[in-house]
């Protein structure tokens, strides 16, 4: 099986900066969603990923195909949007995308109607014209249109109200029913995280720092309310305690120990609840700083 992609050993040094070593594998028809605080080196890891960069040192393949800035046939199997969009501003939407077909042997001209239907954009006006949502409307229908077997997504969905965005995500649900497409996600909006991502990697000064399935996060995080007199003792594994009284409240990164413990404790009236990804998220994103 060819990898959708494959880092090893990459490195991008900047004053003050270094993104790096990464290495990483992405199997095909996977989405993994990278997640980090501000700073910690997402965009570089996109931009570098897209071309846009250069990386210093190490390896990187899609599909098989070294990223080789001089020869750009691997950018046949990716499909980029970034946090900053670029057109011709007195094209108007359809030309800046006719333009961009004359680069891809497999783009879809029916495809690209029917997704500018779906986002409810008028490709007839002018690119200067359009507000912020519909330049990224615009720049999705761009990345999607050669139907790209990687696609590589910086905060995608940024100004587009949640119609629209609900739209993006059921695009990429049928993008990934065809089984073979793989989507490499950064984004703020955790909600989208949880919505399509099957893995979630961590990133913290320029390192990966953890990886894992989403599945498994939701299996072992748990949110746990008792009763308990006295002075209260360390709970192990547990984020954001908050205590009024005798009643406790807590999130548990181990469902298993720390229930453990509270029965150990011999506490009262247990409850267990399931906390959503994205609050998941936030609770591992509070320990990388």
């Amino acid at each position: 099986m060819i990898n959708a992609l494959f880092l090893d050993g990459v490195i991008k040094k900047f004053k003050g900066f270094t993104l790096g070593p990464l290495d990483m594998i992405l199997e095909p028809g996977r989405v993994l969603g990278l997640v980090g605080p501000n700073g910690a080196g997402k965009t570089t890891t996109i931009n570098i990923l897209g071309g846009l960069i250069r990386h210093d040192t190490g390896s990187i393949k899609i599909f098989g195909r070294d990223l080789n800035l001089n020869d750009p046939k691997w950018k046949f199997d990716i499909g980029y949007v970034g946090d900053t969009h670029a057109f011709y501003e007195y094209w108007s939407g359809e030309r800046n995308l006719r333009f961009r077909s004359e680069f891809y042997p497999a783009w879809d001209n029916e495809w690209m109607r029917e997704l500018a239907g779906r986002f409810q954009l008028d490709l007839k006006k002018r690119a200067n014209r359009l507000s912020k949502g519909n330049r990224v409307k615009l720049a999705l229908i761009g990345a999607l249109s050669h139907r790209p077997k990687l696609l590589l997504l910086d905060e995608p969905t940024s100004g587009l109200d949640p119609i629209v965005r609900s739209e993006f995500l059921e695009t990429l649900w049928e993008i990934m029913e065809q089984g073979d497409s793989s989507v490499f996600y950064s984004t703020h909006i955790l909600s989208d995280i949880a919505k399509i991502a099957d893995e979630l990697a961590f990133i913290a000064d320029g390192k990966f720092v953890r990886r894992e399935m989403k599945d498994d996060l939701v299996n072992r995080f748990k949110k746990f309310s008792f009763r308990f007199s006295g002075p209260l003792p360390e709970i192990h594994n547990s984020h954001n305690l908050v205590s009024e009284g005798n009643n406790h409240m807590l999130v548990s990164s181990d469902q298993e120990v720390t229930l453990k413990q509270l029965h150990e404790m011999n506490v009262d009236e247990i409850q267990v609840t399931q906390p959503g990804i994205d609050e998941i998220t936030i609770h591992i994103l509070k320990g990388l700083k």
